[in-house]
């Protein structure tokens, strides 16, 4: 497992290159800026361009996956399909070919622009490495079969296409712009449902100011029995090429006075009131469902709490596998809620599963987590902020 926690690596830097090569390159760059127009009259073919982005690195990290563990790929659902219509009308699936000029004539096919299809092309079949630090004593033996994966190529893509550069932190975190972009890869158990291995790489979190190139933060974590391994644990200097301010403290004692959550500007009011009125100045807003739960995970906040249906597995299984190496994990908001009223024990958790479907949903709504969610890393710190949370929100039959 640890070999595909290093290709799983790999395969997040190598999107993290491609998603910084539509901004970098010019040709693409000026696709991504055309698509904030209004009004243009190719205004579905540019829009078809936000999407291919998308597609593409995921069908990367399904390619590369599969190369090196053959058979993975059948395992590895995502966001986006892989089939285009084209300005003539006729289907393209996108797929990483073997080679960088068969996969350029490909997308060319379907971006009739060659300076273009080739750039993505190039990045598409170009080699990265990034590391992951030796673990001594840890083995881990589960078949291909039993595991499954999400994708999110990526997340916030909004923020992707706006492109700003300049947001300011608010205790150091952004509520937009390109640092809330992330590419998520979640490992689950199929069986179980939940969630083992996850990567996050944020491609733009750190701008060099005389090139004005982004480079990568990574983090990563696995989660199985009794194993708990996170990058958060290991230093530069123990062999990762990540960049991360580490943070490792538990965040104090156990009942506290005060604390800090991270949510949507599109929350609900009664979820708002109760948050401000438990947290006080210490309610954050951030674009992305992947950044906020990387807030979480770095110690920024102590919660992400969202009551709304619109975040979906693929969102939420990277994160959760790195939380729960933490000691934490994610959980549905709504369910939670009732056990907390209904006084039910700990072991009732009910935590986030990546294998069930919605049922009577469609489309994309079969993998939402339609019950809202609720990320944390502290266990001792969860269920004393929830029954302050829980006291502040208004009866059902009360208005809001």
């Amino acid at each position: 497992m640890l070999e595909i926690l290093q290709e799983l690596l790999r395969a997040s830097e190598k999107a993290a290159c491609i998603a910084r090569a539509c901004r970098q390159e010019e040709t693409l760059f000026q696709l991504l800026i055309e698509e904030k127009k209004d009004g243009e009259k190719n205004k579905k073919f540019l829009t078809d361009f936000k999407t291919l982005a998308d597609v593409l690195v995921q069908e990367v990290i399904r390619h590369d996956m599969g190369e090196k563990f053959p058979g993975l790929e059948k395992n590895i659902a995502g966001e986006e399909s892989n089939t285009f219509t084209n300005e003539l009308g006729e289907k393209v699936v996108v797929q990483i070919c073997q080679t960088e000029e068969e996969t350029g004539k490909l997308l060319q096919t379907i971006l009739n622009n060659e300076a273009a299809a080739k750039a993505l092309a190039k990045a598409a079949h170009e080699d990265v490495e990034l590391s992951v630090p030796a673990v001594d004593n840890v083995i881990l033996n589960i078949p291909y079969s039993k595991i499954g994966m999400w994708v999110d190529p990526i997340d916030s893509t909004y923020q992707y296409i706006k492109g700003f550069a300049d947001t300011k932190t608010n205790n150091g975190i952004y509520s937009k712009g390109l640092q809330c972009v992330t590419v998520l890869i979640g490992v689950f158990l199929t069986d179980t449902g939940l969630p083992i291995m996850g990567v996050i790489n944020q491609p733009f979190a750190t701008r060099d100011k005389v090139t004005l190139r982004w480079k990568s933060h990574v983090y990563w974590g696995l989660s199985y029995m009794d194993i708990n391994i996170c990058s958060l644990n290991f230093s530069t200097s123990a062999g990762t090429n990540d960049e991360t301010n580490y943070c490792t403290s538990d965040n104090g004692s156990a009942a506290r006075n005060s604390y800090s959550a991270v949510t949507s500007s599109a929350e609900a009011k009664d979820i708002l009131n109760s948050l401000s009125r438990v947290c006080g100045k210490n309610v954050y807003f951030a674009a992305g469902a992947g950044y906020k739960c990387l807030c979480v995970i770095l110690g920024l906040v102590d919660f992400y709490v969202f009551s709304e249906d619109t975040t979906f597995k693929w969102d939420c299984c990277a994160p959760h596998a790195i939380l729960k190496s933490l000691g934490g994990g994610i959980l549905d908001l709504s369910e939670y809620l009732e056990s907390i009223r209904q006084r039910k024990s700990f072991s009732e958790r009910p935590h986030l599963v990546y294998n069930v479907p919605v049922k009577g949903a469609v489309g994309a709504d079969l993998w939402a987590n339609t019950g809202g969610v609720v990320a944390y890393r502290s266990d001792k710190h969860l269920e004393h902020f929830m029954d302050l949370f829980v006291k502040k929100l208004p009866l059902q039959n009360e208005p809001c």
